[in-house]
């Protein structure tokens, strides 16, 4: 998402007269059949997977036409089907501080909840009216995007959802002038016992950092001042734990990278070649097993495409990968949507599968 293509301003509509900002007595109203709720109602018995209880695929990814985020599921996790027809479902002129949400990526906590984090940053505020400038704050002082913001969201079933605009530079004063938090994604810090939040902040309109946070339990606000991971410059972190180790998949001169740490948040150093076999510009790596198998899929946007599209290579090893192509140019499928950006997967149970599917009314073959 950091690298700007001009071209997509091309045909951009303006959602400011799609998407109206609130609905009636202040409540956000998302896509019929998203409920934004002040507190969840937690299970009395969290669930506790183990990879036998999996069956389906939930992927969530954004379009730039209208800074929303979408959902995808899938029972065999090769093909996908959006689950509101190739239309958003989590709508950022209501969500975000700048009225448009990039990046979103979801986990599993070990509560059984779905943690869903998003980058605030609506890259065409200025055309859709939500601003008077290209930029919130001055290009030439901080750069491309300059947000400040997180959009920190939680379920336990993907129908109910805390909502929270979460500003990092505010909380944490001692960051200082901080030019953008972008890219957040999370994942359970078994030392911790934390879910723990990690993302990029830029300084200078230059320097790129991943950073980590512990979150609360209501996933609202982050506790703890935002501390880099590592001295690696680079952006677009992707952090899955695999048997004793850490192996995070980040984005260094448009391209992805890899590195393997024995902890979830320290010890990461620079990887030496790139990954994803792409000749165009890459950005924003997502890791996701292959239930039932020791296959991992490594996914990334593919943005230097026109138009843009993911792309997927499988790994057993780390060390040798299979390059699997792009969505709808090989074993990897789409049926009611086309060019997502910027995505992520994680797992679904076969009840919370066929839930999804019966609630949405999408048409799945399920086992």
């Amino acid at each position: 998402m950091k690298y700007i293509n001009l071209f997509l301003l091309i045909g951009f509509i303006n959602v400011a007269a799609v998407y109206s900002s609130f609905a009636q007595e202040n409540k956000l109203e998302q896509t019929p059949g998203i409920k934004i709720v002040p507190k969840l109602e937690k299970s009395m018995k969290p669930k506790k997977f183990d990879e036998k209880d999996l069956a389906g695929y939930l992927f969530v990814y954004f379009k730039d036409q209208d800074q929303s985020a979408y959902m995808a599921i899938s029972a065999d996790g090769y093909t996908f089907t959006d689950i509101n027809k190739g239309q958003p479902i989590f709508i950022g002129s209501e969500l975000a501080e700048q009225k448009g949400v990039r990046d979103p990526h979801i986990t599993r906590g070990p509560d059984g909840a779905f943690y869903l984090a998003m980058t605030d940053l609506h890259i065409f505020g200025k055309r859709a009216g939500f601003r008077d400038t290209d930029w919130q704050r001055p290009i030439d002082k901080y750069g491309w995007g300059n947000n400040r913001a997180l959009v920190l969201m939680k379920s336990y079933d993907l129908i109910h959802w805390t909502h929270s605009n979460f500003r990092v530079d505010l909380a944490f004063p001692e960051l200082g002038d901080i030019d953008c938090s972008w890219a957040p994604e999370t994942v359970y810090d078994p030392t911790a016992k934390k879910m723990m939040i990690y993302f990029t902040i830029r300084y200078n309109n230059k320097e790129c950092h991943m950073y980590y946070s512990y979150t609360n339990d209501d996933f609202t606000k982050l506790e703890t001042t935002p501390t880099r991971i590592t001295e690696i410059g680079g952006l677009d972190g992707d952090i899955t734990k695999v048997g004793d180790e850490y192996h995070m998949f980040y984005v260094s001169d448009a391209r992805i990278l890899h590195s393997v740490s024995d902890k979830i948040n320290e010890g990461y150093q620079p990887g030496n070649h790139r990954i994803d076999p792409e000749s165009v510009n890459t950005e924003a790596p997502n890791l996701f097993k292959r239930l039932g198998t020791n296959n991992y899929v490594l996914m990334y946007d593919v943005y230097g495409l026109r138009p843009s599209n993911m792309g997927f290579s499988e790994t057993a090893d780390f060390i040798n990968y299979t390059n699997l192509g792009h969505f709808n140019e090989g074993v990897m499928k789409t049926t009611n949507f086309s060019s997502p950006k910027h995505g992520a997967v994680t797992y679904l149970t076969k009840e919370e599968l066929k839930a999804i599917a019966e609630y949405w009314k999408v048409d799945i073959k399920l086992d």
